[in-house]
């Protein structure tokens, strides 16, 4: 008996494309997939309200909510005033749009190395942003947040040209494996750089500290307005990312057969990946474990579409950063624990459980 054949020609590829990748095209299965997928979508926008409201609501000091309220709508100067409008709101507001782009930068991450545990900082873009800011406080002695802010951003960018120029050598071009290998070696000499920097200066290491612990607290919304132009930037080149990824998902000679360029999209995603990082570790220092866990849970309900995955990951991002800082402010009452730490305690025990499934991890 003869067995029946199915060729992938690029129009069957395309057609899985549009209905999602590797799904069967059955058109049931295809709206029930988009409606899982939109009610999904409703309850994360329901959670992040959530999680933004009580961020502004709950800190370290007591506020009731109706003083939260009038604070809000009708501010008249008082401490409680000042404390939610000077402090919390632009708090919330920063980790708001960190936590979207650390969230889209590791899926982004995560799709174009084809490596489950992949995030936003495997370009060197952590390590590039340190040395930039640590060597503009030992050359100038200048600790002021916006100035580092920009000098941390330059850093990120220049030490991701330099990965990707690197990854680049040869006659392949640029490969998630190269890319990788260029990005470890690349981090490991600026970590170098940066604690012989740190250990030269006193003024540099109590600065690289303060950054280095991961935070939302201390920042003014000028630094919301600094770096927002680059985190749109960074979502839109993302979203324009999200039908080339998918082709890539395919594997590259099928993205080939569908017209996409391999390495315009590649390009595309890394400096999506810099834009988001960079503007993000520029602010806030290098907040862990968001660009790892996120897209596994994202891909959990979503599938492997990033036409969707990249929605879900910026959504779910906001959400557990701004929980985890919340949760900060709580625990460690009258004091704080800064986000980053809250993040490596949640991070830690599911990246080990992310390593202990490999059915999970499969990319």
């Amino acid at each position: 008996m003869e067995r029946s054949v199915t060729v992938a020609t690029p129009q069957r590829s395309r057609r899985f494309l549009r209905s999602g990748v590797g799904s069967p095209g059955d058109p049931d299965a295809t709206v029930r997939r988009r409606r899982r997928r939109l009610t999904g979508l409703l309850l994360l926008l329901a959670a992040l309200v959530v999680t933004v409201l009580a961020s502004i609501a709950i800190g370290s000091k007591p506020i009731a909510l109706a003083d939260v309220w009038h604070a809000l709508v009708s501010p008249t100067g008082t401490e409680d005033d000042i404390v939610v409008g000077s402090l919390r709101v632009p708090r919330t507001m920063l980790g708001l749009v960190v936590g979207i782009a650390l969230g889209v930068a590791g899926a982004l991450m995560q799709g174009h190395t084809r490596n489950p545990i992949a995030d936003p900082g495997l370009l060197g873009v952590n390590q590039g942003a340190a040395f930039a800011i640590v060597l503009s406080i030992f050359l100038t002695g200048t600790d002021d947040l916006y100035t580092l802010v920009w000098f941390g951003f330059a850093g990120a960018l220049v030490a991701t040209v330099a990965v990707f120029a690197l990854g680049s050598v040869g006659k392949g071009g640029p490969t998630p494996v190269t890319l990788a290998l260029a990005g470890a070696a690349l981090s490991a000499l600026l970590y170098a750089l940066t604690s012989a920097l740190v250990l030269l200066d006193a003024q540099s290491l109590e600065a690289f500290r303060f950054w280095r612990s991961g935070s939302l607290s201390g920042r003014d919304p000028e630094i919301v307005v600094q770096v927002l132009p680059f985190l749109a930037a960074g979502l839109v080149l993302a979203l324009v990312n999200s039908p080339g990824l998918n082709a890539l998902s395919l594997g590259e000679d099928v993205a080939r057969s569908l017209g996409q360029s391999v390495v315009r999209t590649r390009v595309v995603g890394i400096a999506a990946v810099t834009l988001l990082t960079g503007a993000a570790v520029s602010a806030c220092g290098p907040i862990g474990f968001v660009g790892l866990i996120v897209p596994h849970m994202a891909r959990a309900v979503t599938g492997p579409d990033y036409r969707w995955l990249l929605p879900y990951s910026g959504l779910l991002g906001a959400v557990l950063l701004l929980a985890s800082d919340v949760l900060g402010r709580v625990v460690a009452r009258p004091g704080e624990l800064q986000v980053g730490i809250m993040l490596a305690l949640v991070g830690a025990p599911f990246f080990l459980f992310l390593v202990r499934r490999k059915r999970m991890v499969r990319l």
